[in-house]
């Protein structure tokens, strides 16, 4: 048997990085344009003063391969050494079964590299290599001097072995699907369809054409939270195709298995098939259990898993009181990227049954990026009436704003449709905001010593996105905000702040 050389993996090497050729002027993935991500990737990537590998993760088909070439370009632009910067990619047949070190030491020996040198390797798809975390560790402490990005899409291992055994080693990116703001950017439409108007502390954002923007967001919920869906005519032609082949099925079908042993692949297809249904609305472990044919116990495994590899998100319910069950049989489950359900069971129409669900979903994956502060999202429901998003406040566990999702212009309207909101309000006085949307009003309503802005949902959807990455840092990635920091909590007010 012939065994693979390591010319053969040099030259590899060499295919994989055309910018240590002086004369190769390609370029790959040039022509796409920057997620509003990038911005934060970048700061994080360029601050060395924190030794530590950064892992960029998230679903697959987000743009994380973009993302690090897009870096690689902007270094070489910034003046870094084109032979100081090394990207390779784990899922390359030839690479398998290479350690990282040993991939380290091809690089410096082939440049004849100081170990002691600003130099940055791009490790991509790095959970093809069994105990990466161990390898990335080691090469931290071996190399201080020396960046490390890694970046993969099997993002339940990834967090899971980031957490364990990365602890003061790793910083976490996680890079969400599209955001609605960032989809109307990709097609120009942003600055044709939303204006900023600048009032006191913060922005506020208008349509300029509701109609318009909520066309445009039936798009994105169809095929827009794929960067490669919006630039590419043929895959919006087979989105389903490309997203149930290429997407959900390679990560209920290998990712998942692989990583915890699923015997039953067919049983957790069907789960996920009946959580992307009832994406937006709650559901029970009994009830998924008889539909599924999942027994309760192998359900809560599948969950965890669905929900570490950012398929789903579960959200817990509260009461009137704003107390949390102990026992939490029931909860709302979301798709972190709706448009997985248009793959699924086939576009939406403006009057779709399902809008109300899915515009909810929508709203609520803007967030995906800080899962620090979804975790402190609940629902309320009650027997006279339900709230679709409370935020408690995760030191004091008060509520202290609300959003209630419609796709209707009928709730500023009609006031017995918010009235079980006013009834939630009154028993909670560290409410200070409440939002409920419409389909194209916008306006404010008061009730009593209570004002409720009304807001069209799509544009409500588009300022979450906007304001979360106007508020992020990158300080709150390599160091966690500290419980009661007055500025996370004003930072998490921003995230659905609009005036």
């Amino acid at each position: 048997m012939i065994e693979i050389s390591m010319d053969d993996v040099v030259r590899r090497l060499a295919f994989d990085n055309p910018w240590w050729d002086p004369a190769n002027s390609s370029r790959p993935y040039g022509s796409l344009p920057e997620r509003a991500y990038f911005r934060l990737f970048k700061e994080l990537v360029s601050n060395r003063a924190v030794r530590r590998a950064i892992v960029l993760m998230g679903p697959r088909r987000v743009g994380k391969t973009v993302m690090l070439h897009q870096m690689i370009y902007q270094l070489i632009a910034a003046g870094h050494p084109a032979n100081s910067l090394m990207f390779l990619s784990l899922e390359t047949p030839i690479y398998i079964g290479i350690g990282l070190e040993k991939f380290v030491q091809l690089f410096i020996d082939r440049f004849k590299h100081e170990t002691t040198g600003s130099l940055t390797v791009f490790f991509d798809e790095i959970q093809y290599l069994g105990g990466w975390e161990l390898h990335l560790k080691s090469l931290v402490d071996s190399f201080p001097s020396i960046r490390f990005v890694a970046s993969g899409s099997a993002a339940a291992a990834l967090r899971l072995k980031s957490q364990e055994s990365g602890a003061g080693r790793f910083t976490d990116f996680l890079l969400p699907p599209l955001t609605f703001a960032e989809y109307l950017k990709f097609i120009d439409k942003e600055k044709s369809l939303i204006r900023e108007v600048y009032g006191g502390e913060h922005v506020k954002y208008e349509a300029v054409d509701i109609e318009a923007l909520n066309r445009e967001l039936i798009e994105y919920l169809n095929f827009g939270g794929y960067p490669e869906a919006v630039f590419n005519e043929t895959i919006r032609r087979q989105s389903a195709q490309f997203i149930k082949s290429d997407i959900i099925d390679k990560v209920l079908l290998r990712d998942l298995p692989q990583l915890y042993g699923i015997r039953d692949i067919q049983e957790l297809n069907r789960l996920f098939t009946t959580l992307a249904y009832n994406t937006g609305n709650e559901v029970s472990l009994e009830g998924l259990s008889k539909s599924s044919g999942v027994s309760k116990a192998t359900l809560m495994r599948y969950l965890e898993y669905l929900e570490a590899a950012f398929l789903i998100r579960r959200v817990f319910r509260i009461d009137q009181n704003a107390k949390r069950f102990q026992r939490a049989t029931s909860f709302k489950v979301y798709l972190t990227n709706p448009t997985m359900r248009a793959a699924l069971f086939g576009t939406l129409e403006t009057d779709d049954k399902s809008m109300g669900a899915l515009a909810e979903t929508a709203l609520f994956s803007q967030w995906f990026h800080d899962p620090v502060f979804v975790s402190n999202i609940y629902y309320a429901r009650w027997p006279a009436g339900e709230i679709d998003l409370v935020a408690v406040d995760s030191e004091t566990q008060k509520p202290n704003w609300m959003v209630e999702v419609k796709w209707s212009d009928r709730p500023i309207k009609d006031p017995n449709l918010v009235k079980h909101v006013i009834s939630f309000w009154d028993k909670h006085s560290s409410v200070d905001s409440c939002t409920v949307t419409t389909r194209t009003i916008e306006g404010q309503k008061s009730f009593g010593p209570h004002v409720v802005e009304f807001l069209p949902t799509s544009l409500l959807i588009y300022s979450v996105g906007c304001n979360l990455l106007r508020h992020k840092k990158v300080s709150a990635l390599i160091r966690p905000a500290a419980v009661g920091d007055s500025s996370a909590k004003e930072r998490d007010k921003n995230l659905v702040d609009v005036s």
